[in-house]
């Protein structure tokens, strides 16, 4: 009696580094997205970082929400809270505070940017970015990114809805 066995396939880089990402994201303190992003280069992690306040701040789940009524840029009205830094702010901040460049570099995201993550990541070099999924009325970012250059692939074409 043989047992036919399917042989292990290994994930891809971009599968690999979702996965992190998604471990990542456990460690987010707002639980409107429970968002992260992993910077790599050259198959290499670079820094991370996941939704939450500033460090020694109160987080959303300590304390509740900061909610805020925001304007998209195309007259849509959305809820945003502000209490959190986004995960693309953070893994700037810890490459920053420990000499790190990320100047050519892959983000993995769970959302695509913003339009004020995706202005710092221009700023900072970023050459693509993998996303699970659109950020909610994001075609000024994706527009912003194209523009400079930055190779955007979803793995999901809708947004996430939350």
């Amino acid at each position: 009696m043989s047992v036919e066995t399917t042989p292990y396939v290994r994930p891809s880089w971009d599968e690999y580094f979702l996965e992190v990402m998604h471990a990542l994201a456990k460690r987010a303190t707002c639980d409107r997205g429970r968002t992260a992003c992993v910077i790599v280069k050259d198959n290499q992690i670079l820094c991370s970082g996941y939704v939450g306040a500033p460090a020694g701040l109160p987080h959303c789940d300590e304390v509740g929400h900061l909610l805020k009524v925001v304007v998209d840029e195309d007259g849509h009205q959305s809820t945003h809270c502000m209490r959190t830094i986004h995960a693309e702010q953070n893994a700037i901040c810890q490459a920053a505070k420990r000499g790190i460049s990320i100047e050519g570099a892959t983000l993995y995201c769970k959302l695509a940017p913003c339009r004020t993550c995706a202005m710092l990541l221009i700023a900072c070099g970023i050459k693509r970015i993998v996303a699970e999924y659109p950020y909610h009325a994001g075609s000024e970012a994706e527009e912003m990114m194209k523009t400079a250059g930055i190779q955007l692939d979803f793995i999901n074409k809708e947004p996430l809805k939350y």
